[in-house]
């Protein structure tokens, strides 16, 4: 079972052609109030069938096997199972001795010395369902202390949320992008559905934010909350870059654009820092974005490195994503929030 988290652990199972995905919530504490319609909600968001979409139709109903007891946690461990529905695993039968290029096909061959290559196996986005169930419960956790997480794309392609934009958040469901701006929203449509023609696929940002978080969370040096952060957003799959705050901006700055301009209550005019400092929550919104790449799997023609080591000219055949970004939205909060959680489980044995 692969596992996140120190005192608040997710481990997750299955692959995304196996009879189910599955996880274990270990370290929750009791007497939590137990959201499911939350929990149908996030896993609404993140499942497939949608426009930017593979057309997989799973309907991602979670079944609690343990932990949960007329409402609320038990403070035992908490498991539950997501079945997979609808799998066509013959899709994947000519690529059973092929590396589709930009998957993890070729490196879990090599370390294992043999792979699931029904949907990437393990390796599959599939698997993040069982993180958005697992970020729900979290949120749940963090709601006992007012704490909240929202995100939202702020970018498709060439395509951006304008910085002078209004975001209003939660990102309303309606809007298939997940950008919280009717207009940019329609525009990334029109990308999606052009790209979808093309046979091709477009990558994006997602930003989040997240309110409510005390000042004191993260440990000093080698668990700094902005590292936690990181390690949770670059395990999500296709994740290819992040930065908090001002990020990678700050790099052209000088110190005195950078620094902090503190107001007479205390608090900061312009927070560069993203809601950390020294790897310590400042009290702060937390700040921060995720750049996703394009999906690899397209229906162009491409270049297969074979187990045989020569090169089979052949287009992916399937159902695969055009976009992983707006599903994505969902995955990002859900890894924040358990990220978060853990940290405030963890900041109760700071002092005595």
């Amino acid at each position: 079972m692969n596992t996140f988290g120190r005192i608040l652990r997710l481990g997750s199972f299955g692959e995304s052609h196996g009879e189910a995905l599955g996880g274990m919530i270990d370290g929750f504490p009791a007497g939590v109030p137990i959201d499911m319609e939350l929990l149908r909600s996030d896993l609404r968001n993140r499942r497939p069938g949608q426009v930017s979409g593979s057309g997989r139709q799973e309907s991602d109903q979670i079944e609690i096997l343990s932990g949960v007891y007329q409402g609320k946690s038990l403070g035992t461990p908490i498991g539950f199972i997501i079945r997979n529905q609808d799998a066509h695993s013959a899709d994947y039968a000519e690529l059973e001795h092929l590396f589709r290029p930009g998957h993890a096909d070729d490196t879990y061959h090599h370390k294992y010395g043999l792979r699931d290559a029904r949907g990437g196996g393990r390796a599959s986005a599939r698997e993040t369902a069982v993180r958005v169930a697992g970020g729900a419960f979290a949120k749940m956790l963090l709601r006992t202390q007012n704490v909240q997480v929202h995100a939202y794309t702020q970018s498709i392609g060439n395509i951006a949320l304008p910085d002078s934009a209004e975001v209003n958040l939660p990102v309303d469901s309606a809007l298939v992008s997940r950008c919280p701006h009717e207009a940019t929203d329609s525009a990334m449509r029109k990308l999606l559905e052009e790209t979808r023609r093309k046979k091709d696929s477009v990558g994006g940002v997602v930003a989040c934010v997240a309110t409510g978080v005390p000042i004191g969370w993260g440990e000093p040096v080698y668990d700094k909350l902005s590292a936690r952060l990181a390690y949770a957003m670059m395990g999500i799959n296709a994740a290819r870059g992040f930065e908090i705050g001002c990020g990678f901006e700050a790099s052209r700055m000088n110190g005195s654009r950078h620094n902090d301009t503190w107001l007479a209550n205390g608090k900061t005019q312009e927070d560069l820092c993203g809601g950390v400092r020294g790897g310590i929550s400042t009290g702060e919104p937390l700040y921060f974005r995720v750049a996703f790449k394009p999906v690899p799997s397209i229906a162009q023609p491409q270049d297969l490195l074979g187990e045989d080591g020569q090169l089979h000219r052949m287009e992916i055949s399937g159902r695969h994503d055009v976009c992983c970004v707006p599903r994505a939205v969902s995955v990002v909060e859900a890894m924040t929030a358990l990220c978060l959680a853990d940290f405030m489980l963890l900041a109760r044995s700071s002092r005595i």
